[in-house]
């Protein structure tokens, strides 16, 4: 379901990671990319809401006002939601062994994949949704 949010959202780059036996923080570590800081807080907005319609208790979230990095807290799933360039200094995918998605490069994302200023992204969500996200 979480995952389900992101992609309704067009988060990019969306890898799932199974975390059982490797640690107990988790059962699941979800990371993703929006191409901008609006697009990350509303990605952010829309999993909050999707997780407390199933039942998520105690969920916290961290980072939401910047949004260039969000960590969304719902006990078994730990979700992190970056903008690009964010993602790749960090790069969580290398720490937990795991491969990055076959748009990414090692040092960051793909020529095709460029980071959208806010005033971008607020275009295309009126565009596609007919409205601006509220936060």
């Amino acid at each position: 379901m979480a995952k389900a949010s992101l992609d309704d959202g067009k988060a990019e780059g969306i890898v799932v990671i199974p975390l059982i036996g490797k640690t107990s923080i988790a059962d699941y570590m979800i990371i993703a990319s929006g191409r901008s800081g609006r697009q990350v807080a509303a990605l952010t907005q829309n999993l909050a809401e999707k997780l407390k319609e199933a039942g998520a208790k105690g969920l916290t979230i961290e980072g939401l006002p910047r949004a260039d990095w969000v960590l969304v807290d719902a006990k078994d799933i730990i979700v992190h939601i970056f903008r690009p360039e964010v993602r790749s200094f960090y790069n969580l995918e290398k720490m937990w062994g795991v491969e990055l998605p076959p748009d990414l490069l090692v040092g960051g994302y793909s020529v095709d994949s460029e980071s959208l200023t806010d005033e971008e992204a607020e275009e295309d969500w009126d565009e596609e949704a007919g409205e601006s996200p509220k936060f």
